[in-house]
């Protein structure tokens, strides 16, 4: 396996991804309660669009459709966040 530039996209797009459990399960600790944090939405946009343009790259459909949903359910998060905090 030869490591490039479009693995080390991949890579980072995972881990950003991935940062985001990591972070929720810290919160949720520290409160005491299960919390959905911010960082979680915004970490799922960042690791969604660099896996978005690796699968695009790669070209596997399965995988670009799955990518290109979730800014829909991440996007709709942020904007009820907002919502209730204008409220």
């Amino acid at each position: 396996m030869q490591l490039d530039g479009w693995h080390v996209l991949g890579g980072a797009a995972q881990l950003a991804f991935a940062s985001r459990f990591i972070v929720q399960w810290v919160v949720s600790e520290a409160r005491g309660q299960s919390v959905i944090p911010a960082y979680f939405w915004y970490a799922s946009l960042v690791g969604a669009a660099g896996l978005l343009v690796y699968a695009l790259h790669i070209r596997d459909p399965i995988f670009t459709i799955g990518q290109a949903f979730g800014f829909v359910v991440y996007i709709r998060n942020l904007a009820l966040r907002r919502r209730v905090r204008a409220a």
